[in-house]
């Protein structure tokens, strides 16, 4: 196993160690179900539904949304909303309206990023340089 030697660089992780990391989060979500999704979402921004897009989307098509869903629950999505799943209050409702407001604000942000500037020529590189009064010929 390869573990990363650069600090904050995910995807030069090993993927045995991620695919761990992922099933030990999934398990511990499936022991907390008094950590309601409501509240997943007003305070990271996403919750065990994501969790199991996330999954399904990542399959390349092997298996859909609720199987992924399925794979996170531990149990049909269904199920686990019967027995855990409490009403939610209108003050968790605005933390997570914001939360996931934010997200969208960030994917654009993304996603304008991307478009604006192709990975090999960062607005660092192209940018004009401002010269201080030191740096000035004659100065």
């Amino acid at each position: 196993m390869t573990v990363s030697k650069t600090p904050g660089d995910i995807d030069s992780i090993d993927d045995a160690i991620a695919a761990a990391a992922l099933r030990r989060l999934v398990r511990h979500l499936q022991h907390r179900t008094d950590a309601q999704n409501v509240d997943l979402m007003g305070l990271a921004g996403f919750c065990r539904n994501c969790l199991g897009d996330w999954l399904s989307d990542a399959s390349d098509g092997a298996f859909d949304k609720a199987e992924g869903r399925e794979a996170v629950y531990g149990m049909p999505y269904a199920v686990w909303k019967a027995t855990h799943q409490l009403a939610a209050t209108p003050e968790q409702l605005a933390r997570m309206a914001a939360s996931v407001a934010r997200n969208a604000r960030e994917d654009a942000l993304d996603e304008a990023l991307d478009e604006s500037f192709p990975a090999s020529d960062p607005p660092s590189m192209t940018a004009p340089k401002s010269q201080s009064v030191g740096d000035q010929k004659g100065g």
